[in-house]
């Protein structure tokens, strides 16, 4: 472990990378073998899951990575950019499968150019305060609220506490996130518990892709 600078933080993402990669597959074989499913779906399925991938494997590598300080520097980039990337991916099954008509590419291409702005944000202006960043993952997660109607017109009452519980599981990590004051990493704290509530978060949508939407 003493080879690894955050090896908690790095090996519970690692794992989520892993977990991630299987449950993206798992995805795509339920999807093509569902006669009823859309070429949407897939694509849906599959941003989603490049999308949980991208995110768990950036955050490993930054939190393991024993190296000069730019390339962590640079690694962090990738890592905080990643969020806004699995934001998007996870909005775009329910976009591609449930939202109709113009709603549906509205919504998706609202979501990924916000995501593109959120990448660029974080390349090119990342030493901004730390709440800017915290509060740009929260409202663009949220912004999913006003599609509930929408959404429970259209799939189980269930599907959508899913997708509700998993950004309440995200915003209070966010918050432990916030909390976390000098904390060297190589023990149990409060990134760490940040990250556990980013897994159950993720877990949350992933069950709600899985069960209802595909």
């Amino acid at each position: 472990m003493k080879h690894f600078r955050e090896p908690v933080s790095g090996f519970t993402h690692l794992g989520g990378a892993i977990v991630s990669l299987i449950g993206m597959l798992i995805l795509i074989t339920k999807t093509l073998s569902n006669s009823s499913s859309s070429s949407l779906a897939l694509i849906g399925v599959i941003l989603f899951g490049v999308s949980l991938i991208l995110l768990y494997s950036a955050s490993s590598i930054y939190h393991l990575a024993v190296a000069r300080d730019t390339i962590i520097f640079y690694l962090r980039k990738l890592d905080h950019s990643m969020i806004y990337v699995l934001i998007a991916g996870t909005y775009s099954p329910v976009c591609l499968t449930v939202l109709q008509g113009k709603l549906r590419w509205i919504i998706f291409a609202t979501i990924w150019g916000l995501a593109l702005i959120g990448v660029l944000m974080k390349l090119f202006y990342f030493k901004g305060p730390r709440w800017i960043s915290t509060l740009s993952y929260i409202g663009m997660g949220w912004l999913a609220v006003f599609l509930i109607p929408k959404l429970l017109g259209a799939i189980s009452v269930w599907a959508v506490t899913l997708l509700i519980a998993g950004g309440v599981l995200y915003t209070v990590g966010a918050v432990f996130y916030q909390l976390e004051k000098g904390n060297t990493r190589r023990t149990f704290g409060a990134h760490e518990v940040f990250h556990i509530f980013v897994l159950l978060g993720s877990l949350s949508h992933y069950l709600m892709v899985f069960i209802y939407l595909i």
